[in-house]
């Protein structure tokens, strides 16, 4: 008990020093930009501290496979709320984010420096949504999706919605599937995951408590698409892909050596 109270009062202590940090980089960003008349690419800063929130809170990243170049459309599986500052301390994005995030302690702030795309849900808001991806995606900015519309236990992947992939193929550009796993004891971590009625506040204490949690990241291969390409069929391949990504994490051979498998991939309508 002891240890667990010492663990969450450092780790408290340090994400508070990285988050004035993180208010000093924002604040002259935003004086910059007020000096410059003009707004300023924010995700190299976004990334910055991200990456650090996410190591102060006791998460070990690793990234397999490789960043796609230029803008992107990023896909990923959804887990907890942790998945944003990690995935943001991994790749320049923009993220696209429930608006109730925005309210959330700390995260809801680094979110919205970041540039974060917030939506309501329902209300016709689908086509308004897809038009501001595309509208970001066509600017030159990598956006980041959660097609699952809500978060899981971490261990299999939920039916996609195709909606909002469709920004890429109006925008011109890649979808790249992402699978996020975290792993505690080289099993899957069942404190991660941030499901059902828990409550924000609580779920960071407690995993400020344990141990630190691994956290495996596979990019897998772009997937390219054309304006003839069935999208469903897409949006279904494309599931499967992160499927089998975040399997191969949890995968019994992955725990006896210690290493990630080589990350799936799939090609529709490359040219």
């Amino acid at each position: 008990m002891l240890m667990r109270q010492c663990r969450l009062i450092s780790r408290l202590a340090l994400f508070g020093f990285a988050l004035s940090i993180c208010s000093l980089i924002a604040g002259a960003v935003s004086i910059t930009e007020w000096l410059i008349r003009r707004d300023i690419d924010r995700t190299p800063f976004a990334r910055f501290c991200f990456a650090t929130a996410a190591h102060c809170l006791g998460f070990r990243v690793h990234q397999q496979g490789r960043v796609e170049q230029g803008p992107v459309l990023l896909v990923s599986n959804h887990i907890s709320w942790s998945d944003i500052p990690i995935l943001g301390g991994v790749v320049k994005l923009r993220f696209l984010s429930k608006i109730e995030v925005r309210n959330w302690p700390v995260i809801g702030w680094l979110a919205a420096q970041a540039g974060t795309l917030f939506i309501r849900r329902g209300g016709g808001q689908a086509r308004m949504t897809r038009d501001t991806i595309a509208e970001t995606l066509a600017s030159g900015q990598s956006v980041l999706v959660f097609p699952e519309g809500t978060t899981s236990v971490g261990i299999t992947v939920l039916p996609f919605h195709s909606r909002l992939l469709s920004a890429a193929q109006e925008a011109g550009v890649p979808i790249q599937p992402i699978s996020i796993g975290y792993r505690r004891s080289g099993h899957p971590d069942h404190l991660a995951p941030f499901i059902g009625d828990d409550i924000f506040q609580s779920h960071l204490l407690r995993l400020l408590r344990e141990p630190a949690v691994e956290v495996i990241v596979t990019m897998h291969a772009p997937v390219r698409i054309r304006t003839e390409d069935d999208l469903s069929s897409v949006t279904c391949g494309i599931q499967q892909t992160i499927q089998q990504g975040l399997s191969a994490i949890h995968s019994s051979a992955d725990d006896r050596s210690g290493k990630p498998a080589e990350p799936a991939g799939i090609h529709v309508g490359d040219t």
